[in-house]
């Protein structure tokens, strides 16, 4: 029996116990809906003004719970990462084998993470946006706010904003069960989840606690996708079966008498099995690769949890405390530190046999190099935890008759630490590679200790696989490590009200102060500290920033009630924002709605957004990694290349004019149907970035001076290096049309007698264009949609979804279109176009009340339905399912 069947049976066990075991027990929740409040809540999260039934002029998306819930998704980011707006740039899936490990922001359009505000209920969050710090079973709605939003909320609102709504109100208890596995029979998941609220002093308090915590396996290796694992780019196309050609398990002899073999686990040799070979790389063959061994997606393991507390303190006053904390840790095999062909063995070496001494003796030789796969020696894994404690306290409040006010403090933790042991260590390790035989005891030892007879070394013997000893192994290697802890202290008083009245209606104002503040500090261990490793280490970081901000907005009623111009309102906003770094910069929005006639409103927006830069922009020192890249300078040969990062005090911020117009149709002849399309261009000037490795090749080639002292070669022309610190890049534009119909209505409209309600959905997004410019090239990312480390986007996204709902049953069955594009429009490839795709999702609900247990809802969800296998070679695909058919089984219960 196969683990999901196992697995099913077990929970689709426990699952029956449940509801048996509540039917006498449940009732139903009271909704937060119901739950009220004498100081009104109004949330517009495209704008500080919180008049009831005000429509801001820009587009805002809604999402509810049940929204969210389709495909039972691991967290709020990545139910979000489905709708076309979002681009899964950073995500379990594409995070195996870096630093980031599981994070989970978001990124509107593509523009970047930085560039999409992350609230909570309108207030800032700590935890660099994380959304796997948001506990999921107190999450009410979610409203997306597609257009530039500064003036409202201050730097980082380019794109957009992602409000998450919390249900403060909730009343009664809810539990929930989830099982979930692949079709390939891994990345197994499991999910509990548990919230309780109630009122107190008499109604005038309410208290509401929730938490869920998971465990997913993710997907482990690469190679456990065919269309994925050892795919990559080779002489201009995408290729199966690519590995080393310059280095082997055990230790393959790249010169000499015998050149060519590869060590046996014995120490002695054998030939070889090349395939075809293309630079540093073999096609076909016994050439090794990282896909074997590495992760394709994350696991993840955490919990997070919220308490909420509401006190009005008379009817025109309210407090509010919360707490958030959450932990996601793991600790899983992560990439290797290999010898690509760079290592020198000398004819003395202590652990070569006596046949390959006489051989290289023969033939004059008095060393050789060597390539090896260190599988067996240093491969290392990560072992990370990331820590997020925030606590905020807020009053709100009333006076006059029109008149609300509040007030806010926010203090945010989060703690990053992380540990990557399996790092060869520079001079250890050429120390304990360097051994001889000790003349006077016949005993491998380091040379050094030649010299030195108290310096620790031990040799090592790297001559086929598993030679090297533990003592060796310890020896040579090392743990990279950091501990990070950034804060955030931000706080605001904001007063909003109708001082008076025009003809049209009344006038509405919000005006407020701000003050923020950041830091981090960084800490790195000793090793790191003193360059001590070969490939990889980290950074220690120390900085902090300071913000002082004041904004005002006011929405004008102009006219109404008149042909045409039904409703016709002006909106406008205006922030500036003192920062300690980089001094006062000022952001602004204008905008118009208008109904011109019932039902049908037009919307037009022109906003000045900002974003200055971030900590790890300001303050990260050298970082260092490497990266497979095309040389355009070489026909595109692939080679392996050490990147050093940073980041740079002297960066500028960003400015970005945001011009957003579209309309919306209720008709009210048709109830329940709404209709929407928006057209947004985006330019976002001096852009905050680094720019990808591969980009400052190609960049460079195409005649970027200033880049190309970012590239560097040696004097036959080979890639030894690339630097991708923080700089201003010039630009990025981007334009397009968002799209989205909605209807709502009883099920006998379409099947007569039928009951329940039947809801249908469309979503979709059409970008005309996404531009980087850096003062020489202009580079086109549209329809450059498979290669995960660069800005492409497709040009078409839908979603489209039908959903019925019945007393008993439920069904949802969504499509999820992306259309045709190629692999890397940047890099000249063969085989570059991918197919138009089209993912199938279904989910099931069954209310077991109609059973007798009441408050039991068991659910199932398959995603990607009809197991569609990704694109060729999409490793980190930021669009693509490279998991497969993705069942999940379910129970909740409702007291």
């Amino acid at each position: 029996m196969s683990r999901l069947n196992r697995h099913l049976t077990h929970y689709c066990s426990a699952i029956a116990l449940l509801a048996c075991a509540t039917s006498v027990h449940a009732q139903e929740a009271e909704s937060s809906a119901d739950a009220a409040s004498s100081v009104d809540e109004i949330v517009v999260t495209a704008s500080r003004i919180d008049r009831a039934g005000f429509e801001a002029p820009t587009p805002t998306i809604h999402l509810s719970a049940e929204d969210l819930s389709v495909g039972a998704r691991p967290n709020i980011a990545a139910a979000l990462n489905d709708m076309p707006q979002f681009r899964a740039t950073t995500s379990a899936q594409t995070t195996g084998t870096n630093t980031g490990a599981g994070n989970a922001p978001v990124d509107l359009r593509g523009l970047g993470i930085n560039r999409t505000l992350v609230l909570i209920d309108g207030r800032r969050v700590s935890s660099e946006n994380d959304l796997n710090a948001v506990p999921s079973v107190l999450v009410k709605s979610v409203d997306v706010v597609t257009g530039g939003a500064s003036a409202a909320w201050g730097s980082g609102a380019v794109a957009g904003v992602v409000n998450i709504g919390i249900d403060r109100y909730f009343t009664g208890g809810k539990l929930g069960a989830e099982y979930g596995i692949s079709s390939y029979d891994d990345a197994e998941q499991e999910r509990f989840e548990g919230a309780w609220g109630t009122d107190f002093a008499d109604g005038r308090g309410h208290f509401v606690i929730g938490g869920e915590y998971l465990d997913n396996e993710g997907v482990i290796p690469k190679t456990s996708r065919p269309n994925i694992g050892r795919w990559a780019t080779v002489n201009g196309a995408i290729t199966p079966d690519v590995g080393f050609a310059n280095a082997a398990y055990g230790g393959l002899i790249m010169s000499g008498v015998n050149a060519g073999k590869v060590f046996n686990s014995d120490g002695t040799l054998r030939a070889f099995d090349y395939g075809t070979v293309s630079g540093t790389n073999s096609i076909g063959g016994e050439g090794p690769s990282n896909d074997d061994l590495s992760p394709l997606v994350t696991p993840q393991r955490r919990y997070t949890g919220l308490a909420s507390a509401t006190y009005e303190i008379n009817e025109k006053l309210r407090l509010t405390a919360d707490v958030r904390h959450s932990r996601m840790w793991n600790d899983y095999i992560w990439f290797g530190d290999h010898n690509r062909g760079n290592l020198t063995i000398r004819s003395d070496n202590a652990f070569l046999s006596d046949e390959i001494k006489a051989q290289m003796a023969a033939a004059g030789q008095t060393s050789f190099t060597m390539g090896r796969f260190n599988s067996d020696l240093s491969y290392s894994t990560i072992d990370f935890e990331r820590v997020t404690t925030q606590a905020t306290i807020a009053l709100d409040g009333e006076f006059g008759d029109n008149w609300r006010w509040g007030a806010y403090y926010s203090h945010g933790e989060y703690d990053n630490n992380i540990d990557t042991p399996g790092f060869l260590l520079t001079t250890n390790y050429a120390q304990a590679v360097d051994s001889v035989i000790d003349p006077s005891t016949g005993q491998a030892v380091c040379r050094v200790t030649l010299t030195n007879a108290n310096s620790g070394c031990v040799p090592i013997n790297l001559f086929g696989l598993g030679s090297p000893s533990q003592e060796a192994i310890d020896y040579v290697t090392g743990t990279p490590s950091m501990r990070a802890n950034t804060k955030l202290d931000v706080g605001g008083v904001s007063l909003r009200g109708e001082p008076f009245s025009l003809p049209a209606g009344d006038v509405s104002i919000a005006v407020g102060l701000e003050a923020r503040k950041e830091s981090v500090d960084q800490t790195v261990g000793e090793l790191d500290a003193a360059r001590a490793f070969t490939t990889f280490s980290f950074s220690a970081m120390s900085g902090e920033f300071s913000v002082k901000e004041a904004f005002g907005e006011v929405l004008v009623p102009i006219v109404r009630d008149l042909p045409v111009l039904n409703d016709l309102q002006f909106n406008a906003a205006v922030r500036v924002s003192d920062y300690d770094t980089t001094g006062s910069i000022w952001s602004w929005k204008v905008g118009a709605t208008n109904e011109f006639f019932p039902g049908f409103r037009g919307r037009v927006t022109q906003s000045r957004d900002i974003r200055s830069a971030n900590l790890s922009e300001l303050f990260t020192t050298t970082t260092t990694g490497y990266n497979n890249l095309n040389d355009p300078a070489k026909n595109g040969a692939l080679v392996y290349v050490l990147n050093n990062g940073g980041g740079n005090p002297d960066l500028r911020p960003e400015t970005a004019d945001t011009l957003t117009l579209g309309v919306t149709y209720a008709p009210p002849s048709i109830p329940g149907l709404n209709l929407s399309l928006d057209y947004y261009d985006i330019k976002i000037d001096d852009v905050i970035t680094t720019i990808a490795a591969q980009d400052l090749v190609n960049r460079c080639y195409n005649g970027n001076l200033d880049l190309c002292t970012k590239v560097e070669r040696d004097a036959a022309g080979n890639l030894t290096r690339t630097l991708s610190t923080y700089v201003n890049l010039a630009e990025y534009h981007t334009d397009g049309i968002d799209a989205e119909a909605s209807y709502a209505s009883d099920a006998d409209l379409w099947v007569p007698g039928a009951t329940g309600r039947v809801t249908m959905r469309l979503v979709g997004t059409w970008v005309n264009s996404l531009t980087t410019d850096d003062g020489v090239t202009e580079i086109e990312y549209v329809e450059s949609q498979g290669y995960s480390f660069g800005l492409g986007v497709p040009k078409l996204r839908v979603n489209a979804s039908l959903g019925w709902k019945g007393e008993v049953f439920g069904a949802n069955l969504r499509a999820r279109y992306i259309s045709a594009g190629d692999y890397n429009s940047t890099v000249a490839i063969s085989n570059n176009h991918i197919d138009a795709y089209t993912y199938v999702d279904l989910g099931l609900t069954a209310d077991l009340a109609h059973y007798g247990a009441n408050g039991v809802e068991l659910y199932a969800n398959a995603t990607n339905l009809f197991d569609k296998d990704p694109p060729v070679g999409s490793l980190y695909s930021p669009y693509y399912d490279v998991i497969g058919r993705y069942v999940t089984v379910g129970a909740r219960y409702r007291f």
